[in-house]
């Protein structure tokens, strides 16, 4: 079954408009609203019981719902995403310069590839929280350049190009004297507020150009942020599928998005936090479960980790396990690793190979070259804190942690397909 061309097509649209992961989660928010999804409050009481519901906690979302006919021992199906990716945050003094250029002082987020970053036109986005502690979004337009040195001042530089984090990533965004201008006061003015009111911000570097579809027939998505947005916007596509079509006897179907994946999860927001644990826990605790009720529900659910990995690049085909060499637009990959680094055990894998089948959805098994060290994702995390069985899977990308990623255009709506089946109970 080939996805809908509209699938790619919003998945460029919500990318486009999530340029941090306070935006990205505005944006599923903002979706699930309009589908009638009820935002709640951490510290309010909740109803509970059947119904469509969503909360906030800083960078991370999750949704759910919870059909007519659950009780306190109906199982969760979980897809598991995170909303962040590599890129440069702002340093508590960001407005530095030298020279006559004004310049940021930014750290590196995660594991970039430093040099997919030069000479693009870059903007500033994230929140900021003024001393009233009201929170604001914040996107400039075209704003930063990471200008590379010229060939002629460097004649060796396609020798190896060698980048300083400290020294070479200091992005230029004007002329002047640093002493007498404010990066903070440009990002109090995209955002309506008074800079001197500005309490704390959390502000990254994103790519502003638009994703584009390319190739001979059109097979392919350039973007930024395809790991993980493409997760995060195929679990959102299927939790409004499941929530219109789903049966009244299904499973509760939940969207966990989570921030700070690529710095290890460990945060308030992130896999590694109680997020996810207290929600699943007030949700039963609105269906009137106690902790045996709790247990057998917990027992009888599965999670789905999705996460974007690696399809074999044709130029460095030595870097990937000869006989699992996954291409884009195949489908969807399951994602094994001996050592737990994915969280895919046999029965989980015989469990996608069924949902992928029924789904008429292709897929790929990726496992690592032995001699390539394998990253992990928020799987081994949330099985080891809930003991909920998980599976690995994600869409298949070349260039991983670029400022500008490619992924096939069918796989995203392929995984969005295969999770809306999950979400409704299938097997």
């Amino acid at each position: 079954m080939s996805p809908s061309p509209a699938h790619i097509t919003d998945l460029g649209a919500c990318v486009t408009a999530s340029p941090s992961s306070f935006h990205a989660v505005a944006e599923a928010a903002r979706r699930l609203s309009a589908a009638g999804f009820r935002p709640l409050a951490e510290q309010d009481a909740w109803d509970g019981g059947p119904g469509r519901y969503h909360v906030v906690r800083d960078g991370a979302l999750i949704a759910w719902h919870v059909p007519d006919s659950a009780d306190a021992t109906t199982g969760f199906h979980i897809l598991g995403a995170h909303t962040d990716s590599p890129s440069f945050k702002l340093k508590p003094k960001p407005t530095t310069g030298k020279y006559g250029w004004l310049q940021a002082g930014g750290e590196v987020y995660g594991g970039p590839l430093l040099n997919s970053w030069l000479d693009r036109e870059l903007a500033l986005a994230g929140r900021l929280t003024l001393r009233d502690g009201s929170e604001h979004l914040v996107a400039t337009g075209p704003l930063l350049r990471f200008p590379q040195l010229a060939i002629h001042l460097d004649r060796a530089v396609n020798d190896g190009l060698a980048l300083d984090k400290q020294r070479h990533m200091n992005p230029v965004w004007g002329l002047g004297d640093h002493a007498d201008e404010d990066l903070l006061g440009v990002l109090a003015a995209d955002a309506g507020v008074d800079p001197g009111e500005i309490g704390g911000f959390d502000v990254v570097v994103a790519d502003t150009q638009e994703p584009r579809v390319l190739g001979a027939r059109g097979e392919f998505l350039a973007s930024g942020r395809l790991d993980n947005l493409s997760s995060v916007h195929a679990g959102l596509t299927a939790l409004l599928d499941a929530a219109e079509h789903g049966p009244a006897d299904g499973p509760i179907a939940v969207l966990a998005a989570f921030d700070h994946e690529e710095v290890g999860s460990g945060s308030r927001s992130g896999a590694s936090g109680p997020f996810l644990e207290d929600m699943l826990l007030r949700i039963s605790l609105g269906l009137g479960a106690g902790t045996e009720e709790r247990l057998r529900a917990l027992a009888s659910s599965f999670c789905v980790s999705a996460d974007a990995g690696h399809a074999v690049h044709p130029n460095y085909a030595e870097r990937h396990d000869p006989a699992n060499l996954p291409v884009l637009n195949r489908g969807p990959l399951l994602k094994i690793n001996a050592n737990q680094r994915y969280t895919t055990d046999a029965p989980g894998a015989a469990y996608w190979a069924a949902l992928c089948r029924d789904s008429g959805v292709p897929y790929q098994e990726f496992v690592s070259n032995n001699v390539m060290p394998c990253g992990s994702t928020i799987g081994p995390l949330t099985a080891t804190r809930l003991g909920i069985r998980t599976v690995d899977v994600g869409t298949p990308l070349l260039s991983m942690h670029s400022a500008r990623e490619l992924c096939g255009v069918d796989d995203p709506g392929h995984l969005a397909t295969v999770t809306a089946a999950f979400f409704r109970g299938g097997r």
